[in-house]
C-alpha cells in the first residue's frame, strides 16, 4: 500500500520517523508530502524532504495518511490542498492517522465530529470544539480515524494503523 506521511516545519521527529520506517518495514510504499516538494526542518533541526506537494496528490493515489505533531499540523491546516485531501481519504474510509498536535489538521478538515479521538492535551479543546469526544488515551481508532497523544505512544499507534492497512 502507499501510505503518506505529512511534513512541515518544525514536525515533532519520533512522530514522523518512527512510523515512517514502520510502515516501510512492514512492505508499504511510504512517501513524505508538504505543502511544497522541498526539504523542512524538525523541531529539532533534523530535515526531511518532501517528495511530492499536497496539490499533487489526491485520494485515489495513496492507501492511508500519518500525520504527525509538533508545529507542523499548524501550517499544514492552513493548506487547502492539505485540508482537502485529509476530508477525502476520511470520506473514502481510508486510514487517517494523527498524533499529538496532528489533530488539529483533522480538526479543519472536519472529519472528527461524532467520532471519539485524542491528542495531546493542549489541543483538547479544538478536538472537543469540532464535534469529537476527547478521552485521554494512548490511542483511539474510530471508524478510519486514528489519533495519540504523544511520542510515548508511539508503539500503540503505529500497531493500529498497520493493523488499519491490513486487507
Amino acid at each position: 500500500m502507499r501510505i503518506a506521511v505529512l511534513v512541515a516545519e518544525m514536525f515533532e521527529e519520533p512522530e514522523l520517523i518512527y512510523p515512517y520506517y514502520r510502515l516501510q518495514e512492514a512492505g508499504h510504499e511510504v512517501i513524505l508530502v508538504g505543502s511544497e516538494a522541498r526539504q523542512y526542518l524538525g523541531k529539532h533541526g533534523y530535515p526531511m524532504q518532501a517528495e511530492v506537494a499536497a496539490a499533487a496528490v489526491k485520494a485515489a493515489d495513496i492507501d492511508g495518511m500519518v500525520v504527525p505533531g509538533g508545529f507542523g499540523p499548524d501550517s499544514l491546516r492552513m493548506d487547502p490542498a492539505m485540508v482537502g485531501l485529509t476530508r477525502d481519504l476520511a470520506a473514502a474510509g481510508k486510514p487517517v492517522a494523527a498524533i499529538c498536535h496532528g489533530p488539529s489538521l483533522l480538526v479543519s478538515a472536519d472529519v472528527l465530529r461524532g467520532r471519539t479521538a485524542t491528542s495531546y492535551y493542549a489541543v483538547k479543546d479544538d478536538v472537543k470544539n469540532a464535534g469529537a469526544t476527547w478521552v485521554d488515551e494512548p490511542v483511539v481508532v474510530d471508524g478510519p480515524i486514528i489519533t495519540s497523544r504523544v511520542p510515548a505512544d508511539l508503539p500503540a499507534f503505529t500497531t493500529a494503523i498497520l493493523a488499519a492497512l491490513k486487507p
